[in-house]
């Protein structure tokens, strides 16, 4: 019987305490391993390994100069010292050189607090001006994009955002220049709008700085709040209860669904929704768009349209192959539209005066606001505004309400009954495990035994699995990230695809780590799965709802029964269904 190959350990010596790290092992890797962590600014774990900030300097005995620990593979019998005063100082001096360019409006910054530059300098006592009267470089704000604003005055060219960009495969970024004079910028210095970014926001979450935001539209939800002809209604993603709360000092994954309904309600929203009514209706429509293309010789596969960077992605790298696309809206829009006619109508509202604002994992949902076809009343938007996660953290903390204090509240009706199908909407296989709940009982009529499709689960780039439904072999595919989603497509473009349907999200691991959602320090992106551990939260908040399926949600039986008449039908498809543009390919 073959036995696995033993991993070859080796031993050293860091600052004195002896370890034993697996062979190809990093200094870095290797002192955590024994709760020493040594300070990065450039570093990603298997994103961004370049040694390029040179704050993570260690002296290992009988070297001739200060090493880089993030690079730097252990050797047997090393010595290694990670807090020498020769360390420190080379620490120090770095981060002095660093500020000596930097925008130093630290009160104002959004990312005071979180900054990872702020925090070192804190912590190595960097207060001395003798670099700060050198030459500068003053950059403009990049703001031509719908969803961020770019500020190379704050940049510290550590490309953890090039990075990002290029483990997505967009690759619109990258440096510019050289020397004093380099910079991060598109090719040609273009501005964001003028090339193929996706609005993923994967640059934002992975910036240690305050050089790339999202766009904050928070003013204009506090305006519309404070307005009195305004009906201000909020709604929020299936991914967000289980992340919010780490702005405010919660475990990661802890779902804090009760105090964030109290939140937004204290905000002055005249009506806090659940998103995950528009999840349900999404796979209500959805799941009729496949079984018809399937039962009509329709195209197949076809491919999941919830995920907007998803989308944008699409039309411009795959535009040939947009037909494959669900006609079907998000669920943040179609919730927009079920609000600005359904509910409109039931309370007697002028849709003119409803501003519906939805909360949001992904920085894409801002472009998504502004694109054409996504208006279902006249030409108003079904969603005025989509704050990310980070945005409606500074929201409450601005207005003084102390989130951990809040009571649990509940959702209003009627667009807040949600079933377990609609959580997992955040993460990656979550639409898909939804579609074939109804999609299956819907082709078999039998109720499924066990509704938990774990095949499509997980953290994994790409999934495959095959179904027996009704005699027919149903052969779907997941992908998160736009890196994973271009190994499907470029299958599809060959014709080796032979799926039926393909989820896929634009961000790694679905909603759950969308460019919108807090930022965590890179220690803990390095070292902590932040996909399975929020992730893991909305399955269990699935697992603990009396309603699993969106087929059996009431809600989604009323407001057909009532208003839609059944999925597919022609008011369906004017509110509930979209269209798609090919884009140019630019970089």
């Amino acid at each position: 019987m073959a036995t696995a190959e033993t991993v070859k350990m080796i031993n050293l010596k860091i600052n004195g305490f002896p370890v034993s790290a697996p062979a190809g092992s990093t200094i870095l890797e290797a002192a955590r391993s024994i709760g020493i962590e040594i300070p990065t600014l450039c570093y990603l774990k298997e994103i961004n390994e370049i040694g390029a900030c040179r704050i993570c300097m260690v002296e290992v005995k009988g070297a001739r100069s200060l090493v880089t620990a993030c690079v730097f593979p252990v050797a047997e019998n090393m010595e290694v010292f990670t807090n020498t005063e020769k360390v420190r100082r080379s620490r120090k001096l770095t981060l002095e050189l660093i500020l000596s360019t930097h925008d130093k409006n630290c009160l104002s910054c959004v990312r005071s607090g979180t900054c990872e530059l702020q925090q070192l300098c804190k912590e190595f006592g960097v207060d001395d001006p003798d670099y700060y009267a050198g030459g500068n470089v003053h950059y403009a704000f990049d703001d031509s994009a719908a969803h961020m604003v770019r500020d190379n005055n704050k940049c510290i060219l550590c490309r953890r955002c090039v990075a990002a960009c290029d483990m997505q495969c967009i690759s619109v970024i990258g440096a510019n220049a050289r020397g004093f004079d380099t910079h991060i910028s598109s090719a040609f210095d273009k501005d964001l709008a003028d090339v193929s970014c996706i609005s993923c926001g994967q640059c934002i979450v992975n910036c240690p700085t305050g050089a790339i935001v999202e766009k904050d539209e928070s003013a204009a939800v506090l305006k519309a709040i404070n307005d009195p002809t305004k009906f201000t209604v909020v709604h929020t993603a299936p991914s967000i209860r289980v992340t919010l709360g780490e702005a405010f000092g919660y475990k990661i994954g802890t779902n804090v669904q009760g105090q964030m309904v109290a939140a937004l309600r204290r905000l002055g929203f005249d009506k806090v929704f659940d998103t995950d009514f528009g999840a349900d209706l999404t796979i209500m429509e959805e799941a009729h768009e496949f079984l018809d293309r399937v039962q009509n010789g329709g195209v197949l596969p076809m491919i999941t349209s919830c995920s907007p960077g998803w989308v944008k992605y699409c039309e411009h790298y795959y535009p040939d192959l947009l037909p494959h696309l669900s006609t079907c809206k998000s669920p943040q829009q179609m919730q927009g539209a079920i609000i600005k006619t359904y509910y409109a109508q039931k309370l007697n509202l002028d849709p003119k005066d409803i501003f519906v604002v939805g909360i949001m994992p992904c920085t894409a949902k801002k472009f998504e606001n502004k694109r054409d076809d996504q208006h279902a009343v006249d030409d108003l938007p079904d969603v005025d505004v989509s704050l990310t996660t980070r945005e409606l953290a500074r929201m409450i903390d601005s207005a003084g309400v102390y989130f951990r204090d809040l009571p649990e509240e509940e959702f209003d009706n009627p667009l807040a009954d949600g079933t377990g199908a609609a959580v997992i909407f955040g993460a990656t296989g979550g639409v898909m495990e939804a579609a074939l709940r109804t999609a299956v009982e819907t082709l078999t009529g039998e109720a499924l035994q066990n509704l938990d499709f774990q095949e499509v689960r997980g953290t994994e780039g790409i999934k495959e699995a095959s179904y027996n439904v009704a005699g027919m072999e149903v052969k779907v595919a997941v992908a998160s990230g736009t890196k994973n989603a271009k190994i499907l497509m470029d299958k599809l473009a060959r014709g080796e695809a032979d799926y039926h349907f393909i989820e896929i999200m634009g961000c790694p691991g679905g909603c759950v780590n969308g460019g919108g959602q807090p930022i965590q320090h890179a220690v803990v992106r390095n070292f902590h799965d932040l996909r399975a551990m929020r992730a893991a939260s909305l399955y269990d908040a699935d697992r603990n709802l009396p309603v699993r399926k969106s087929h059996e949600s009431p809600a989604m039986k009323l407001i057909y029964k009532d208003f839609l008449g059944e999925p597919g039908s022609h008011l369906a498809h004017e509110l509930l269904h979209t269209s798609y543009v090919a884009r140019p390919k630019y970089k």
